[in-house]
């Protein structure tokens, strides 16, 4: 029996990503869409129409809030009492899940699938003409789940869906909503975005005392890809004693010691509650 998914926000930017990836699956989906720009984009890039949101909720199976994690709590209470028993609603981060903003209702089923985005070694990630940096297009990337809510029976489904509005994958793998949120905003935005801009920073600042840009930007993007090669153990290798001493006697310059604290469910909590 095909299941029947009802998209909300589907006229977004990740909502067209999304319905372009349902395009053609097995899969009955029912696009919402409030503002007309949304919609048209959904004519124009997907070639589907719209309908009226409580008819995209009768007797549907899952529910996708592709919406904004500020409007989440807000979405999911106003759908919450048209949504029969066993209804699966998935969100696309577990932000609004972990802070405790969908509704009380323990006979939905509440499921979260995230993706990791392509690694940036596989090689369709940099097709010359068509990169796919985001995923979701033709580079491979692995994606993460959580079942939150609801019978064990029900992750079956809630990862084939996240499998296809993701496609093409590269590895499913289970985790809790806490697990995810340590991922993010732990490591993906507070450690790897926080130190990718000190990085550009640092470019900045070399480029500020003399050196030329374009020679800055190379030098650093190329040392990013071999350093990176190595510490994740991509290839084989080591680094100099130079280099390894360099590490020592930076990371007390650019950290502070008790760093890691940002993985304390206290701050992942404050880091997710300023978001939503």
């Amino acid at each position: 029996m095909t299941a029947k998914i009802a998209l909300l926000g589907a006229g977004g930017k990740m909502g067209v990503r999304l319905s372009q990836n349902l395009k053609g699956s097995a899969y009955e989906v029912r696009h919402v869409e409030p503002g007309e720009v949304g919609r048209q984009r959904l004519r124009t890039e997907v070639g589907v129409d719209c309908v009226p949101l409580a008819q995209a909720l009768q007797d549907v199976d899952v529910v996708i809030l592709a919406v904004p994690d500020t409007l989440i709590g807000k979405l999911s209470a106003e759908i919450a009492p048209q949504l029969k028993a066993g209804t699966m609603v998935m969100t696309l981060d577990a932000a609004a899940p972990f802070a405790g903003h969908l509704p009380q209702r323990p006979d939905l089923v509440y499921f979260v699938a995230h993706p990791c985005h392509p690694s940036i070694f596989h090689p369709k990630v940099h097709v010359e003409g068509a990169p796919d940096y985001f995923g979701g297009l033709k580079a491979p990337q692995s994606i993460v789940n959580a079942l939150m809510q609801g019978p064990e029976s029900a992750y079956a489904l809630g990862e084939a869906v996240a499998k296809t509005i993701y496609q093409p994958i590269e590895r499913s793998y289970r985790v809790t909503v806490e697990q995810m949120a340590l991922l993010e905003p732990g490591l993906s935005e507070t450690v790897c975005a926080t130190l990718l801009d000190v990085m550009r920073e640092a470019m900045d600042e070399v480029v500020a005392r003399g050196v030329p840009a374009d020679a800055a930007r190379d030098f650093l993007l190329g040392h990013m890809t071999i350093l990176s090669a190595v510490i994740f153990k991509q290839i084989p290798g080591q680094f100099s004693d130079a280099c390894n001493k360099a590490i020592v006697n930076g990371k007390p310059r650019l950290l502070r010691d008790d760093w890691k604290k940002i993985f304390d469910r206290e701050e992942i909590a404050e880091s997710i509650e300023r978001i939503t």
